[in-house]
């Protein structure tokens, strides 16, 4: 799972996803990208049920980039715990996505294209957002 070798601070303040992205919205590494149509977290489990989903389809034949990581981490207090004491201990990691970011990027070394949107086709499936695919080039 990716979550940071270490932190700052461990248990931060929650991050907002709402707007639009300021960087990494354009394809700078492979053909084709999946770009995020609203914000969200995304957790570290679906990052990588999407890159295996990904790398399965394409037979480990393409290179797929990764351009989200979970940096932050989402704190859980135990069920039937009493109000107070403190914050509770981190649970999980996400990646803080606003729209318009650029998630994946995909490039079949068999110049295959029909096979580079089906990988990122079944990645969107596994993410808690609405995304569209976009050739390279061809974004605003």
């Amino acid at each position: 799972m990716l979550m940071p070798k270490r932190t700052k601070y461990r248990r931060p303040h929650r991050l907002s996803y709402e707007g639009k992205v300021k960087g990494k919205n354009l394809i700078v590494n492979g053909n084709y990208g999946l770009i995020a149509q609203e914000g969200n977290w995304i957790t570290n489990k679906q990052i990588e049920a999407a890159r295996i989903a990904m790398t399965r389809h394409m037979k480990r034949t393409g290179k797929v980039w990764i351009n989200i990581f979970p940096h932050l981490s989402l704190t859980r207090k135990p069920l039937e715990v009493r109000m107070g004491s403190g914050k509770g201990a981190p649970e999980e990691w996400v990646a803080v996505v606003k729209k318009g970011k650029v998630l994946f990027e995909v490039s079949d070394l068999n110049n295959s294209v029909k096979a580079e949107l089906e990988a990122l086709r079944l990645a969107s499936h596994k993410l808690p957002i609405k995304t569209k695919i976009v050739k390279k080039g061809e974004q605003k």
